[in-house]
């Protein structure tokens, strides 16, 4: 038993159409060039790495996510409707902006010492893990309105918890620490490995 399978069907009747562009797609663009500009001009490398890592996961879970609902016929998750612009099945371009900030906004929470403990642990990864609860607890939210559906019933918040935000988040803020060669390196390979699934499932085959 599915919850709401019809979600599927929603999500791939809207995906990548025009028909539901709305403006605000525009304003979400300049508002994330901008962050990224600001940053940039104050040279925070550290933080422009972090936000790169975290979107570069997101990208790759989501094309995962699409491959799922290809090979199986429903993803783990999906938004079959509320977005401007639906980019896969599971991200609408709204929720996928937002990923683009995320990283570098809250690597500006992280304490200056990257080997400071908090209660034994490293600060990393009590951030990592504090915010993946948070983000964990947002998507309660989002799935009890119409707009984003965990298709699976064994699919939900803890799952979301441990196997998609304390990744995302975990990579991000060690990333934000890493050697610059390092940074550069991960963030450069993991672009062409997501520019290169997008090129071959969505591009060639037209599987997600």
């Amino acid at each position: 038993m599915l919850n709401h399978p019809e979600a599927t069907a929603q999500a791939l009747a809207i995906l990548r159409s025009g028909d539901i562009f709305q403006w605000v797609v525009i304003t979400l663009l300049a508002l994330t060039v901008y962050a990224y500009a600001n940053e940039y001009s104050h040279k925070n490398w550290k933080g422009l790495a972090a936000g790169l890592s975290l979107y570069l996961v997101h990208w790759f879970y989501e094309i995962l996510n699409a491959l799922i609902q290809h090979f199986t016929g429903h993803a783990l998750w999906t938004v079959p409707t509320g977005t401007s612009f639906l980019l896969l099945v599971g991200v609408g371009i709204e929720l996928s902006f937002m990923f683009a900030v995320a990283g570098l906004a809250l690597s500006k929470l992280l304490p200056a010492d990257p080997k400071l403990k908090i209660l034994g642990i490293n600060n990393r990864i009590v951030f990592a893990i504090a915010n993946a609860a948070f983000f964990s607890i947002v998507e309660i939210f989002l799935v009890m309105t119409p707009a984003f559906v965990w298709v699976y019933p064994w699919w939900g918040a803890l799952p979301v918890f441990i196997f998609v935000y304390i990744p995302f988040f975990v990579i991000s803020f060690l990333c934000y620490d890493w050697q610059p060669k390092v940074q550069r390196t991960f963030i450069i390979s993991l672009a062409a490995v997501d520019i290169a699934m997008l090129v071959v499932f969505a591009g060639i085959f037209g599987w997600i």
